[in-house]
């Protein structure tokens, strides 16, 4: 799975608008988002659809979400700000 293209962040561009809007994360490139200098919240793409990848609540690993579909974008961002504390 490759990390998400421009034009695949293009679609999500609402989405990326509500994880811009959680404190504490700072976007060090388009789509990829770091919390307390670690890795937090990035994008891929594949045949499947577009997914997210979030630190998961161990800190050590990510859980995946299909954000393509509204179900795992809201998904994934009750999981960040759950994360975030």
């Amino acid at each position: 799975m490759k990390h998400a293209t421009a034009a695949a962040l293009d679609q999500l561009e609402g989405l990326l608008g509500q994880v811009r809007a959680l404190a504490g994360l700072k976007e060090k490139s388009r789509g990829v988002f770091y919390w307390k200098s670690k890795a937090f919240l990035h994008f891929h793409e594949d045949k499947l659809g577009l997914f997210a990848d979030v630190r998961d609540a161990s800190g050590k690993d990510f859980d995946r979400f299909k954000v393509d579909e509204a179900a795992g974008a809201r998904a994934l961002i009750e999981a960040a700000r759950a994360r975030l504390g």
